[in-house]
């Protein structure tokens, strides 16, 4: 078995800026696995927030063993953007060697097409006005918030696209006492939920909050082992690959928080079609759905996956699984 890397870059097709800071690009790490005349691709985006890099991820994949298997690989490398990108191109192997697809292999129905969020980057209330006017017909929207600025941001995006539905992501910008005062005001506004409003690392506070306005877990959930920690503060986790470390784990993590009640939301970092594609796999059948990643690149790989008419397609053959 022959691991290759590679580095690749995609220019965004327009600056993305959320409460921690703008990038103008997406940098990603594809996986080749070679194997017996097949070769099997995943891809993950290492994210700072995690204390990642390409550099680092990379050698995290290095310094696997020269043979393992998928399930062999959970216990090899720790939840993260390294183990998503080989247990996603081990699952894409897996199904060319078999002449099958990912979803037989693991035992799930055939994925059908989902209707997926939009993401509007945080900017002034103006632009994210014209925004949200540019994007109305998309039947749900995401919206970058975190700022001192927010209920004059989402009141402008809320005229800019009077029928869409709309969730909002802090980015763990928020206070409790931010919320306790915005809330109301974005409920009223027709906002279905927030992500992660409080630091993951000070989120306690949320027990003690009347969560008027659903709160869903981002940097707050990883994988399984996040669970327990999750309880009376959160009613929704979202569930983005770079975090669980692939397919296999972000299966498991779905049954497992279905079971304990919480709602699912299925996420992705700024990565191409190639990211996406077993994403699609997890997001059958959840509550939310937000794999819009390649909309936001100037351009994707070819063959990528298809959107249309706000929802987005499962892979085809010849691209992954």
């Amino acid at each position: 078995m022959l691991i290759e890397m590679n580095r690749d870059v995609f220019p965004l097709a327009k600056a993305f800026t959320i409460s921690r800071g703008s990038r103008t690009e997406a940098v990603v790490l594809r996986v080749d696995i070679h194997r017996d005349g097949f070769v099997g691709r995943g891809e993950c985006v290492p994210y700072k927030r995690y204390g990642e890099t390409v550099e680092s991820v990379m050698s995290q994949i290095a310094g696997l063993p020269a043979c393992f298997d998928r399930i062999e690989l959970q216990s090899l490398l720790p939840p993260g953007a390294a183990r998503n990108a080989v247990d996603c191109a081990l699952w894409d192997l897996a199904a060319k060697t078999a002449g099958a697809r990912v979803w037989e292999l693991a035992r799930i129905s055939p994925p059908l097409s989902l209707q997926t969020a939009f993401t509007l980057s945080l900017d002034t209330p103006e632009r994210m006005s014209l925004d949200a006017q540019a994007n109305a017909e998309r039947p749900l929207l995401k919206i970058k918030l975190g700022t001192e600025e927010d209920i004059t941001r989402i009141e402008a995006v809320r005229q800019g696209a009077p029928d869409a539905r709309i969730i909002v992501d802090a980015n763990e910008g928020w206070t409790p006492e931010s919320y306790s005062h915005m809330a109301p005001v974005l409920v009223r506004l027709g906002v279905d939920m927030v992500e992660q409003p409080l630091p993951a690392d000070d989120d306690d506070a949320l027990l003690k909050l009347d969560r008027i306005l659903p709160v869903c877990a981002d940097e707050s959930c990883h994988d399984r082992s996040s669970l327990p920690n999750l309880k009376g503060k959160y009613d929704m986790i979202n569930i983005k690959l770079d975090k669980t470390g692939g397919l296999t784990e972000a299966l498991l993590l779905k049954e497992m928080a279905i079971k304990e009640g919480y709602q699912v939301m299925v996420g992705c970092m700024v990565g191409s079609s190639l990211a996406m594609a077993p994403a699609t796999l997890v997001a059958q059948g959840v509550d939310i759905v937000d794999l819009d990643g390649p909309l936001l690149l100037a351009k994707d790989r070819p063959n990528g996956l298809k959107y249309e008419e706000g929802n987005v397609f499962p892979p085809e053959s010849n691209f992954w699984g």
